[in-house]
């Protein structure tokens, strides 16, 4: 009778949790960060870290500080881990298209004016069509939400402007206009139309750098006037369509926003709305997505939801 020969067990083993865990500490740099992520305790991603570079038998992550980076070793199963990663992702689809599942979480984000204005009345909607489907909104300003989508954080992203980014699908969905905003006792209030050079003259209150609005503004005015911003007496730079009309209220100085984002406060008297001579300043907000991944039947049901309401219908 021949020796019964007996499987050799591998030298390096793991599972797909394990490099699912491992991938989302190098990407955020963090094992905090990384925690929220995955839905586990600091301690358990730490642990799980340590089993993972004990059977592998190398350190795979160096802690420089507060950050955490991979080593040679760490950067290559990374490299290796993520198309797996993405084979079980793909899997899963699948197998929920399938079985034509509706239920779950989507993680999207909008800039201020949809995430603030617009996406609340929608996603009421939505969850009257798909009750079992649980929608996270983040809100943050234009090129976030785009850096998120492309980093696969989110699923879905509404942004007010085109992109140009190559691997990011886009969705025309509503339009929107940006209008002066000024305090109703303000001295130009009266007026129906203001010119640029107007403008210049008050205390002007701007958003923040990389916000969509402010992009629009800055194209608008050095495009069809050949100004910039500089040439405004800017006194502030907010960080919210909030904060600036708070600040305008408050007579600090006058600003251009969006009119869903004054629309209450017009309604109610609070502001005055006056459009700009030569420069109608109009943006279309998109709906963004990373056409790199397979999307989830989540991903395609919100999708479809918002095309079907869209103004373009594209």
């Amino acid at each position: 009778m021949g020796r019964k020969e007996t499987a050799k067990k591998p030298t390096v083993d793991f599972d797909l949790r394990q490099l699912e865990i491992f991938c989302k500490v190098v990407e955020l740099k963090s094992f905090s960060k990384a925690a929220k992520e995955v839905f586990l305790a600091q301690a358990s991603v730490s642990e799980r870290i340590a089993t993972l570079e004990t059977m592998i038998g190398a350190r795979l992550l160096d802690r420089m500080g507060r950050e955490v980076l991979p080593t040679a070793l760490g950067k290559r199963l990374y490299e290796l881990a993520i198309p797996l990663l993405e084979m079980k992702r793909s899997v899963c689809l699948e197998i929920e298209e399938f079985l034509g599942l509706k239920k779950g979480q989507i993680h999207m984000g909008g800039s201020t004016i949809p995430g603030e204005y617009i996406l609340p009345r929608l996603i009421g909607a939505f969850h009257e069509k798909y009750p079992q489907i649980k929608v996270n909104i983040m809100v943050g300003d234009s090129t976030e939400i785009e850096t998120r989508v492309v980093e696969g954080r989110l699923e879905l992203g509404i942004i007010g402007y085109k992109s140009s980014n190559s691997n990011l699908q886009g969705f025309r969905l509503w339009e929107d206009e940006l209008v002066v905003a000024l305090p109703v006792h303000h001295p130009l209030s009266n007026k129906k139309i203001l010119t640029p050079q107007e403008l210049t003259k008050w205390p002007f209150i701007s958003r923040e750098a990389g916000s969509g609005t402010l992009k629009i503004l800055r194209h608008h005015l050095k495009e069809k006037l050949g100004l910039d911003l500089g040439s405004f007496n800017v006194v502030a730079s907010l960080g919210s369509s909030t904060a600036v009309k708070e600040a305008v209220k408050a007579g600090l100085g006058i600003s251009i926003l969006s009119i869903h984002a004054i629309k209450a406060e017009v309604n109610a008297g609070a502001l005055k709305a006056v459009k700009i001579r030569g420069l109608p300043i109009r943006r279309s907000f998109y709906l963004i997505r990373d056409k790199r991944r397979i999307q989830s039947p989540l991903s395609k049901a919100l999708t479809e939801f918002f095309l079907e309401r869209s103004e373009s219908g594209s």
